[in-house]
This record gives C-alpha cells, structure tokens and sequence, in this order.
C-alpha cells in the first residue's frame, strides 16, 4: 500500500510539473507572437513608427525577456531551450540593429526584406521550438 501511495504520490507531482511547462511555453509563444505582430505593424504602416509603436515594441520585448529569463528547459530539452534562446536573441539584434533603424531611416526595401526573410525564419523557429518545449 505505501508503494502504491508513493507511486500515485510521484506521478501526480510529474503530471503538475509537466502542466506547468505546458503553460509556460503557451504563454511565452503568446508574447512572441505580439512582438512579431508589433514589428509587422511597424513594417507595413509607415504612420506607426513613431514612439508610441517603438515603446509598444520595448513592451512586448521585456515581456518575453523577463518570461524566458525565470524559465528552464523541461528534462532532457535543453537543447531545445537552448536554441530556443539563441533564437530569440538573434531575432531581438538584428531587429533592433538592423530592421527598426531601416525603417526609421526610410529603407522600406531593406527592412521588409529582412522582416520577410530571416527574421520570419526566426520567428517560425521560435513558434515551433515553443511548441517542441510544450510537449
């Protein structure tokens, strides 16, 4: 009886912990998705680059900084995180490097290829990666 009591004591303390990564990664995927619409926004609307888009982009940013920083990868997917992260950090240093000052400096041709190009690349990786991690 007490193997039993144990066993059913364990698998419910796994069963919690795996739920809550399940909403950790729902959650992170949310706030990246309202990065990437933010940046989108800047993009294609030329009357939305002024500071009230930009804080709207720092906002939404922190959001997903602050999430990923109290996260840790779920067992035996770190490497998963890991490129989860480093996914992430590429996605923020070109945009804040090269796309935002593109935009600002009236380079629709440039900013729209990299808004098209790598950082969509970047950004279905981070959505499937978040989908891999809520597994």
């Amino acid at each position: 009886m007490k193997k039993f009591i144990s066993l059913f004591v364990m698998m419910t303390v796994m069963l919690m912990a795996y739920s809550a990564f399940a909403g950790e990664f729902a959650d992170l995927q949310k706030k990246i998705t309202e990065t990437r619409e933010a940046l989108v926004t800047m993009v294609n609307d030329k009357a939305k680059r002024g500071e009230e888009q930009q804080k709207m982009l720092k906002t939404t940013t922190e959001a997903v900084n602050t999430a990923l920083a109290g996260m840790k990868a779920p067992a035996g997917k770190d490497a998963q995180f890991k490129e989860l992260t480093d996914t992430w950090n590429a996605f923020t240093k070109t945009r804040d490097e090269e796309l935002v000052p593109a935009l600002l400096a009236g380079k629709d041709d440039d900013a729209k290829k990299l808004a098209t190009g790598i950082q969509k690349e970047r950004f279905e990786k981070l959505v499937s990666l978040c989908g891999e991690l809520d597994k």
